[in-house]
Formats: C-alpha cells, sequence, structure tokens
C-alpha cells in the first residue's frame, strides 16, 4: 500500500536529474530536490509505484515515454497565456514586418511553444497584419502540450490580454462542456504546423527563419547546454533575423553573431 510520506532520496534525485539532462536535456539543480519531490509523488500515487527509484526505472524505459512527458508538465512551468510580454508583440508588428513586407514568404517558429498560446499569438498577428505569405512553426519537447495545442482550447482567463477585435475574428465561444473557454477558429488553426523537437539534440532539417520566438526556456539549461542550444538555433534564422527570449534570460556572451536589439530581443547580424 502506498504511503503519503515517500522521501526522495539523495540517490533518488541524483537519479532523476542524470535521467531529466540525458534525456531532455533540462538541468535540475540540487535546491529543486523537495520542489521534485513533492511535483513527482502524485505521479507515483497514479502509477501505483512505491518509490522514486522505481519511478525513475518505470520513466527510463522508450515505452513510458508519454509518463515522462507528464513528469516533465509537473518539474516545469508550462504557465503562459496569449500576448504575453506584449512589448515583443508590439516590436514584432511595429518594427520587423513592415521590413519583411518586400519578403516572397516570411517565416516564424516558437521554438517551445507549450500548449500553442505563443504561436496562435503570433499566427493572428501575421493573419492581421502580412499581406503576403507566411509561415508559422510551432514546437516542444512534451508531446501532451503540442497535443493540447492542436486542440486549440483554452479557458478565457488565458485571453485577457488578446486584443478584443482578435477575440471576435479568430475564436469561438465554447458552450455545454466548453463553456468558459475558447477555440481557435479552424482557418487559423489550419496555419500552425507543429512538430516535436528536442531542442538540446541536433535539430532536424526544418529550413530557416525569419523571426524566431524560444521564450522562458533557457532557464531549464545549465550554460553549456544554454551555449549549445542558441548557437543551433541562430543557426536557424536569416541574417538580419530575430531571437525573442524571456524577458528574465539573456544571451550575454553565448553567441557572437547576435547583437542585443531591445530587451530580450536579438539580430543575428548580416555578414
Amino acid at each position: 500500500m502506498l504511503t503519503n510520506n515517500a522521501e526522495l532520496t539523495e540517490n533518488e534525485f541524483g537519479l532523476l536529474q542524470a535521467l531529466f539532462e540525458n534525456r531532455l536535456g533540462i538541468y535540475l539543480p540540487d535546491h529543486k530536490k523537495t520542489l521534485v519531490g513533492t511535483r513527482l509523488w502524485k505521479r507515483l500515487r497514479a502509477c501505483h509505484i512505491q518509490n522514486y527509484a522505481d519511478y525513475y526505472h518505470y520513466i527510463n524505459k522508450q515505452e513510458n515515454e508519454l509518463e515522462l512527458c507528464k513528469a516533465l508538465e509537473l518539474i516545469t512551468t508550462n504557465e503562459t497565456y496569449f500576448f504575453r510580454e506584449p512589448k515583443h508583440f508590439d516590436f514584432l508588428q511595429e518594427s520587423i514586418l513592415p521590413d519583411l513586407e518586400k519578403n516572397a514568404m516570411v517565416r516564424l517558429w516558437s521554438a517551445a511553444c507549450s500548449s500553442g498560446e505563443e504561436i496562435y499569438s503570433l499566427a493572428m498577428i501575421m493573419s492581421d497584419k502580412r499581406k503576403g505569405k507566411w509561415e508559422i512553426l510551432g514546437s516542444d519537447i512534451n508531446q501532451s502540450m503540442l497535443d493540447k495545442a492542436t486542440k486549440a482550447i483554452y479557458k478565457d482567463q488565458r485571453t485577457d490580454q488578446m486584443p478584443e477585435a482578435y477575440r471576435k475574428r479568430f475564436c469561438r465561444r465554447g458552450v455545454g462542456p466548453f463553456e468558459g473557454c475558447l477555440r481557435i477558429n479552424p482557418d487559423l488553426r489550419s496555419r500552425a504546423a507543429f512538430r516535436r523537437i528536442e531542442l538540446h539534440n541536433k535539430l532536424p532539417d526544418i529550413g530557416v527563419f525569419d523571426v524566431v520566438f524560444i521564450r522562458n526556456v533557457m532557464i531549464y539549461f545549465d550554460n553549456d547546454m544554454r551555449r549549445k542550444v542558441v548557437d543551433q538555433v541562430v543557426e536557424k534564422i536569416k541574417p538580419g533575423g530575430y531571437l525573442f527570449v524571456g524577458l528574465s534570460e539573456s544571451l550575454r556572451g553565448l553567441n557572437s553573431k547576435i547583437d542585443q536589439v531591445m530587451p530580450a530581443v536579438y539580430r543575428v547580424r548580416s555578414p
């Protein structure tokens, strides 16, 4: 029978640290031991597993990838909402898109899109402001987050910063069991492509982009992994293109090919 006070030992935490770093590139510092134990305990109970060592062995099996994703959700913060950090979206509309109007195609990548609020915020802007062709890719390491992004159903409180005109144009209000929710309309959903990508591994052939958002994800990497991820992502951005990170994140000293143009916004140098 499961108890309510299973303790995450130092050895068990070390196993989980190695697993998340090796499999997902996620760095769990020592001070997060208590947080990890508390958050994963509910998964031990759900899986009827007695201790963290057994849970480690369980999620380390390839066939239990879904459970690993559930664990990842619990120990990382997927808190997001539409038009988060609005100055970034203002800069995109006012300073970037006018310069890209001459381009036959504009490509954007939300590289850690979580449950999709960021990518649909970008898609709304592109649909509203862009006259020419555009493409947008959303990726995340967590397949369950991508599944939520594909369904595109969101509680009203996550849409508080969405312009009312966009709400009317791009969303449908839920009824019945979905009352209190909005769903992105089919036309806009069809413009977003989603793909599971592990940023800490070699990136797949996804082409190059004019704009990349990779916000609020660097905090989960150690310095070496941050440098690797930034180097790989920058190679996927066209010269003169832009890279957005979270307001609490800095890329100072990580890559010599980018210059900061405003808080948490960088531009790739042209040759």
